[in-house]
């Protein structure tokens, strides 16, 4: 699942309210502690950001004869 800014402003408000239940986009995720949440929220930011790395890699290679 591709992380939105509006994910983002869901968990932080969760957080700030106290609340473990969260909506995202098309499902509600219950979480266990206050660390898990703190955990995701950063995961989010970072994709939301355009830190996070990985995805497909194409190598084109090209003989030289």
């Amino acid at each position: 699942m591709a992380w939105t800014q509006d994910d983002f402003t869901a968990i932080s408000a969760a957080i700030a309210t106290g609340a473990r239940k969260v909506r995202f986009q098309t499902h509600e995720t219950e979480f266990r502690s206050l660390d898990e949440m703190l955990r995701i929220r950063d995961q989010i930011k970072a994709e939301v950001d355009g830190a996070t790395t990985g995805g497909l890699i194409v190598v084109e290679y090209q003989s030289g004869t």
